[in-house]
């Protein structure tokens, strides 16, 4: 007899298996995150200067400009202030034309600068070659730097901002005492700026800082010995709203506090229950209606093995 044939196996190798691997994923996320910022580009285009100066400033200080959005990272809310650029436009204006009416400081106009700053409104008084707002090598103020700050501190103290003041100084050697240099006269020259202008109304909390920097932020780089070098610095930061208004000499714009509720006298008598009422038991108040559970209590409830 013939031999039976064998049948004809034919085997399959590989599959749709092979097509459904895990490398689409990464492609996807990436077009996904493409696609994420385009739309923002996009939606910053199309957003105010306001925006776009707050995102900016996030990047370059995230802490600084944090609440300009009106939002805090805690998800707090903030009134989104009015633009500082232009507040501050004005009050340099107002400081500039103060300035030049006064005969005194209408020649020291030079060595005044008063520029705007992503941090608030800098002013800052320049030395001259033979001293102009203090005596050379102390911290003593002269006539024109009292009159200069007595000036700027009618005008500071009615401000809600915080105030920074800086004292700078060149790279020439003060002296060859090892216990009093660059450092503690910087130092010394910011503290009597200080306390000159708190003497003339500004407020014991509105300073926040002083700081002695000495020669290590030159105005003047190619020049360590320049006169500019040595100088005071004045900052009105952007914190507007921070703190109360000061007009005339009185705070405004602070709400009154709230009245105390009156309190029952001691010798009121409880009124007695209705008939067929046990005593000591209070009646709900049908016009109050009964407190509603929060939302913390209802996620509590819906969790596995809470009690019903």
């Amino acid at each position: 007899m013939p031999g039976k044939t064998q049948p004809i196996i034919i085997k399959k190798k590989g599959g749709h298996g092979g097509h459904h691997g895990g490398a689409w994923k990464v492609a996807y996320a990436d077009f996904v995150t493409a696609m994420m910022s385009l739309f923002i580009v996009l939606w910053l285009m199309g957003s105010s200067e306001q925006v776009k100066k707050a995102v900016a400033g996030y990047f370059n200080d995230p802490k600084g400009t944090g609440s300009l959005l009106g939002t805090t990272m805690s998800g707090t809310g903030e009134a989104a202030t009015a633009a500082p650029d232009q507040q501050m436009q004005k009050l340099k204006e107002k400081l500039e034309g103060e300035i030049k009416a006064k005969k005194d400081l209408e020649n020291l106009s030079k060595q005044i600068e008063i520029t705007i700053t992503s941090e608030g409104l800098r002013i800052e008084l320049l030395e001259g070659k033979n001293g102009t707002f203090y005596q050379s090598g102390s911290a003593r103020l002269s006539d024109s730097g009292q009159d200069l700050l007595a000036l700027l501190a009618g005008e500071l103290k009615t401000l809600p901002n915080s105030l920074l003041i800086e004292g700078h100084t060149d790279s020439t050697q003060y002296s060859t005492d090892a216990d009093y240099g660059n450092w503690e006269l910087s130092a010394d020259r910011a503290n009597s700026a200080r306390r000159l202008m708190q003497a003339d109304g500004v407020r014991a909390d509105q300073v926040t800082q002083v700081r002695g920097y000495a020669d290590q932020m030159l105005r003047v780089k190619d020049n360590p010995t320049d006169p500019s070098n040595r100088r005071i610095s004045i900052l009105v930061k952007n914190d507007i709203g921070s703190l109360p208004t000061i007009a005339n000499g009185r705070v405004v714009g602070v709400p009154a506090p709230a009245p105390a509720p009156a309190q029952k006298p001691a010798t009121e008598a409880t009124p007695a229950p209705p008939s067929g009422e046990a005593p000591g038991l209070a009646k709900p108040s049908p016009a109050t209606p009964a407190a509603k559970p929060g939302l913390v209590a209802k996620l509590k409830g819906m969790m596995p093995g809470a009690k019903k």
